[in-house]
């Protein structure tokens, strides 16, 4: 066989290479065991993966120093700044010396300045040192925020704020209550029947705020989150640019962070707080802390209450207090307090589940109208009525209408003028002692005054006329034309008149059948509230004033003992305890605020032929001494028959005393009880039932109110008053009034200066203009002639809009003003506008300033740790706080007031300003009034005005009323 170039493998080769690898095989098995195959694998697998890795990695070094090359070689050189600023850059940042002074007041500057380190901790650094460790922008702010302050501190003492304190913070203030008033009114107006919820009330007070300001709304401020921040910046960053220097205020990123500090920091939780209508109460509380809580005004409160929410709280919390005082283990003399303590938390759960009932069922819930069906009223002599200030303007009121008032201005002006004869004739006197020789120009004067009553109401001319005999106006003809005018002189055809008044159907008896004196009742609080006389199931309930479980007799069921000979009346003191007392539970000796007095407890029996009842109810000795005086004031021939034991301090021990004056009450009683005395005075019936009714003794008028009569009655002290009421008359009769005026008026300047300037001159309160004065701001109805006193103005401004006396008759209101002008002349006089002036500078000093500083700072950061968010607190803690905080307003109401503007009206202006601070929107709204009317202070060399209209100028209400606007007008346009 031929060789083709190669050589075979021989068998023995071949063999020989299976023969070593088999025994490589059998020597790896036998030395590495039968794993020998995987571990092979895993180290292939490693040495390849090492490979590649190494591989990779040298590859990437060798690419970023080619990337690098090819960058240097392409690129232009680096300038020399740069690295300078890497490196200025790189160094430690230098300390920024910031001066600490920003008002010039150490006290002041050092609460500010932890106020500022406060907010930069809490609203800035906490997400600024995530992002850098450079504090200069963190200085660069806290300087920003500190120019602001300086500038700011600059322009406030700069500025004279009594104007402000005094007079636009008052005027804000009245107008927001005038705008929430006429709110009700409109609200009631809709519909009388359905209750406005929240909402309506709301807005329909934006409604009316728009119509009464113009140019303005803030509704949407006030209602919408998302508008009042945007508000909110703009304002701040106005401010921002009015305080800032031009190069800070440039810098747009610390502008906004400063901006955000302010508005959503600062401003915005501050605006929360003070519109919380709960923060409100607690802070009205805390006001008048030292005032204790009224009984009667307590259940006042509840009985007038429409809210259901109050009710249930109360209720709850009383029963809550029953289910304690029952699970007590209590024995001895304890269980006689506790259960007193039961009765009366009874009592009161009671009332309140009839007031819930009667609100759930729509029945009618008003006092006056519930009073006027039912029928049973206190009869009110019209002798009283002529000399109680309150319960005149109500029978002027009705005089009118049935158009009688010539009867009652004539007696009116008949009585002022008795009183000015008399003054001037004793002035005549003394000028003659001294020799000093006026006679024939002083009853000159007094004659042309009495001529012109004659012809302004007895003449034929007279329009309208007094209608009397026509022979007592002729005698008076001719005693005026032949013999010199006296006090008396009109004297007998006054008498006719009253008796006229009292006895025509037309006036004082159908009167007593108006809804104009069930509301005199109500203004003397001589008012009953029915609701609680009876349920309509047949359940008695009754307004008991000591809460004891035992029988409670209404007035009016007293008052008709005394139309009924065969009922008897009798009543004596039959204990005094000795202990300490609840005033409404237990009889005793009494400790009020460390002050000791004796509690009398006095049974009361009244028999009839059929029946028998007994009562007991609790007087203190002032309560005695205030019912003498009552009686005496009203019926003069008593005072001398009657003799009450003088006052004198003891000791709550002294039990000889305190019997000694228990017999000379029980003889002071059996004296007043006797059928001749009550056969006597028959009208002393009224005062002695309700002085002997089971329920908490209402006092008449205090002290310092009986001192006051002299300023307060309208009729019996001076011509001043009753020259006013005249201004009230018809043009026709104004007239005439004023003709006679004016002669007083040259007799008083003449004789005296004060009287021609306090009786005769004073100015209207109220000019006449021709738009509607309930339609603008309550400054624009103070006169400008009016004397420039301060205290004056801000009462008037108050008194008016809190008590709305603009809506009664102009002669009260007259009244009201003579008064406050004499109590401000005769106590303070001229000083008090400069203790007014010092007020407001002591309220501005450095020391005032700081302390509110401080109050803000612990306010936000407690202990210098930023507040946490205050959980709103439970709905009944929060209504049971709105009743103490109502209960406690009408506590300190003195009685002096009530008796000037009536008890009624008192009530409801106190309750209606609470009312308003219970809406947050609207409390809102106020507090940005104060702060636009702050501005507008600071800065009055800027237009704030305009451009608070443009910043409220998307609000819904003044878009609406400018298209009502347009669609009155344009009628008219077409016309034209």
């Amino acid at each position: 066989m031929k060789s083709d170039g190669l050589r075979p493998i021989p068998f023995s080769t071949s063999l020989s290479i299976w023969g070593w690898g088999s025994l490589g095989i059998v020597l790896s098995l036998i030395t590495f065991g039968p794993f020998v195959i995987f571990y092979l694998a895993f180290y292939i697998l490693c040495f390849v993966g090492g490979g590649f890795v190494v591989t990779l990695l040298f590859g990437k070094t060798n690419s970023e120093k080619y990337l690098e090359q090819c960058e240097h070689s392409f690129l232009p050189p680096t300038s020399t700044g740069i690295p300078k600023c890497l490196e200025e850059m790189k160094r430690e940042a230098r300390t920024i010396k910031i001066d600490r002074r920003l008002t010039g007041a150490n006290i002041i500057d050092e609460p500010l300045q932890q106020v500022i380190q406060f907010s930069l901790r809490d609203y800035v650094q906490y997400w600024y040192y995530t992002l850098s460790d450079d504090e200069s922008f963190l200085l660069e702010i806290r300087q920003t925020l500190q120019n602001a302050l300086i500038q700011f501190a600059t322009r406030s003492k700069e500025i004279d704020w009594q104007p402000y304190f005094t007079t636009r913070l008052v005027d804000d203030f009245g107008t927001h209550l005038r705008v929430f008033r006429k709110a009700q009114q409109k609200i009631t107006e809709k519909d009388d029947q359905v209750k406005g919820t929240a909402e309506d009330l709301v807005d329909t007070f934006f409604e009316v705020e728009v119509e009464m300001e113009k140019d303005i709304c803030r509704d949407l401020v006030c209602t919408s989150p998302k508008d009042e921040e945007g508000f909110l910046r703009d304002l701040c960053e106005v401010l921002l640019y009015l305080l800032l220097p031009p190069g800070d205020f440039q810098n747009k990123i610390m502008r906004y962070f400063v901006r955000e500090i302010l508005a959503r920091g600062v401003l915005l939780p501050l605006i929360n707080q003070l519109s919380d209508p709960d923060y409100i109460n607690q802070y009205i509380i805390w006001m008048i802390r030292d005032s204790n809580c009224n009984y009667e005004a307590f259940m006042n409160i509840i009985k007038l209450s429409d809210n259901i929410g109050e009710l249930e709280a109360v209720r709850d919390k009383a029963a809550e207090e029953l289910q304690y005082l029952r699970s007590l283990d209590t024995a001895g003399d304890d269980i006689n307090t506790i259960k007193n303590q039961i009765n009366s938390l009874l009592f009161v759960k009671k009332v309140c589940d009839s007031r819930i009932q009667r609100l759930q069922s729509g029945k009618e819930i008003n006092t006056v109208k519930l009073a006027a069906n039912f029928g049973k009223l206190c009869t009110v002599p019209l002798d009283s009525i002529l000399v109680d200030n309150v319960a005149l303007q109500f029978f002027m009121d009705y005089m009118q209408q049935t158009g009688g008032q010539a009867h009652l201005f004539f007696w009116m002006t008949v009585e002022g003028y008795r009183v000015t004869a008399q003054q001037q004739l004793e002035v005549l006197s003394s000028r003659q002692k001294d020799g000093k020789h006026q006679t024939n120009q002083t009853k000159g004067l007094l004659r042309a005054a009495a001529v012109g009553i004659y012809e302004q109401y007895l003449s034929e001319k007279a329009s309208p006329r007094v209608t009397v005999d026509d022979y007592l106006v002729a005698k008076l003809a001719d005693t005026l034309n032949h013999e010199d005018p006296t006090p008396e002189i009109f004297d007998d055809i006054q008498r006719k008149v009253y008796e006229l008044m009292l006895r025509d159907e037309r006036f004082y008896p159908s009167f007593r059948q108006n809804a104009l004196y069930v509301r005199m009742l109500a203004e003397l609080d001589m008012l009953k509230d029915p609701s609680f006389r009876g349920s309509d199931d047949g359940d008695g309930e009754s307004f008991n004033g000591s809460p004891t479980g035992s029988i409670n007799l209404s007035l009016d069921d007293l008052s008709n003992v005394s139309s009924d000979d065969s009922v008897q009346l009798h009543a004596y003191i039959s204990d005094t305890v000795y202990a300490h007392y609840d005033p409404y539970a237990v009889a005793g000796v009494c400790n009020d605020h460390g002050k000791t007095y004796a509690l009398y407890a006095i049974t009361v029996h009244r028999r009839n032929v059929n029946t028998e009842e007994m009562w007991k109810t609790y007087r203190r000795y002032s309560d005695f001494h205030d019912f003498h005086m009552r009686i005496t004031e009203q019926f003069e021939n008593l005072s001398s028959i009657l003799k009450l034991p003088g006052k004198k301090t003891f000791n709550n021990m002294d039990r000889d005393f305190l019997e000694k004056r228990k017999k000379d009450l029980n003889a002071y009683l059996q004296l007043l009880l006797t059928p001749e005395m009550m056969k006597a005075s028959p009208a002393l019936a009224h005062y002695v039932y309700d002085f002997l009714e089971n329920k908490a003794y209402s006092k008449g008028k205090g002290d310092f109110a009986r001192k006051m009569d002299t300023f307060v009655n309208p009729l019996r002290n001076s011509m001043r008053n009753v020259s006013n009421a005249v201004k009230s008359l018809p043009d026709s009769l104004a007239e005439g009034m004023t003709k006679m005026s004016d002669n007083m008026g040259k007799m008083s300047e003449r004789l005296g200066q004060d009287i021609r300037q306090s009786f005769f001159k004073v100015p209207p309160l109220i000019p006449k203009t021709d738009s509607d004065p309930e339609h603008c701001r309550v400054s624009a109805q103070l006169d400008d002639t009016v004397d420039d006193n301060i205290p004056l103005r801000v009462m008037l401004l108050l008194m008016d809009e809190v008590f709305d006396l603009k809506e009664r008759n102009q002669w009260l209101r007259r009244n009201i003003k003579n008064l406050l002008q004499q109590l401000i002349r005769a106590t303070y006089g001229d000083t008090i506008n400069r203790k007014i002036v010092d007020h407001v500078d002591w309220m501005t000093s450095p020391e005032q300033v700081a302390d509110l500083v401080k109050r803000f700072r612990d306010a936000f950061w407690p202990n210098g740790i930023l507040a946490e968010t205050i959980p709103c607190r439970d709905k009944g803690i929060r209504m049971r706080t709105r009743v103490a905080g109502k209960t406690k307003l009408l506590s300190i109401m003195p009685d002096e007031l009530k008796h000037i503007i009536g008890a009624e009206t008192t009530r409801k202006g106190i309750l209606r300003v609470f009312e308003m601070f219970q809406h947050n929107q609207l409390n809102r709204r106020m507090v940005y009034v104060f702060l636009e009317g702050f501005l507008e202070t600071l800065f009055p060399q800027y237009k704030f005005r305009e451009l608070f209209n443009k910043l409220h100028s998307r609000s819904k209400q003044m878009q609406k009323y400018k298209q009502k606007l347009q669609t009155t007008q344009a009628p008219s346009l077409q016309k034209r």
